[in-house]
């Protein structure tokens, strides 16, 4: 019998492959991201397996819309969702923006739906797992701030869900291409700058971390809690 899942962020780059990987394993997936048309043709594209929900999740009134259309029994939940915040301008008004804008879109984002959904969560087997970033260890001003502070809710999380048996960790990647994230600013040079970083010689492609995602879902996974899994090619390292 398929899990049900559930992948924030679910429409391009990371989240869709992150989808892929458990709709290839025969699970029910819901994508959920604000963009109705991103998520339409995501889920066109990955099969009847998958089924997208439009959601903005740093707004509270939209998260208690989107419950009555999620499973009943929740056995994956992966926070996915998020972006960096680019606020124009300097001077005090932009500067808030920018801290705002990173802390909603992915700190929010991860902690409204999770805590909404908590008592769906699979008893036993239950599978929460956060994507945060490379930046939450390097820095990154505002972006790697909020990715930070995801780690340190992801452990008061599993000390939260580990007596009923369900599990919450952190997948931290290092550059990955294919992603919307970079924009045009990830070019060949680039790439190779910061393939160079890396102990391995490459950057990182949305499967690598959608590898490690999955397992952290699997049942093999169970007695790993409140760890974060750093998938970036020894990159951490400061090559």
């Amino acid at each position: 019998m398929g899990r049900n899942v559930v992948v924030t962020g679910g429409g391009t780059g990371i989240g869709l492959a992150v989808a892929r990987r458990f709709a290839d394993a025969g699970d029910d997936v819901v994508i959920v991201g604000r963009r109705r048309e991103v998520l339409r043709q995501a889920a066109e594209l990955l099969g009847p397996k998958v089924r997208p929900l439009p959601c903005d999740l740093a707004d509270p009134d939209a998260v208690e819309g989107l419950v009555d259309q999620l499973p009943r029994r929740i056995d994956v939940l992966v926070n996915n969702a998020g972006s960096r915040e680019v606020a124009a301008g300097a001077g005090p008004h932009a500067l808030v923006a920018r801290w705002r804008g990173d802390f909603e879109r992915n700190v929010l984002t991860a902690v409204l739906l999770t805590e909404t959904v908590r008592d769906r969560l699979t008893t036993g087997q239950g599978r929460v797992v956060t994507v945060s970033s490379i930046a939450a260890i390097r820095g990154a001003g505002s972006y790697g701030a909020s990715k930070a502070a995801l780690h340190a809710w992801n452990h008061f999380l599993a000390a939260q869900l580990g007596p009923s048996g369900i599990t919450a960790n952190i997948v931290a990647p290092g550059t990955v291409a294919g992603t919307e994230f970079f924009g045009d600013r990830l070019n060949e040079s680039e790439l190779v700058r910061r393939a160079g970083r890396t102990l391995v010689g490459r950057v990182g492609e949305p499967d690598d971390v959608a590898s490690a995602v999955f397992f952290l879902s699997s049942p093999e996974a169970g007695y790993i809690t409140g760890e974060i899994l750093h998938v970036n090619g020894g990159e951490i390292l400061g090559r």
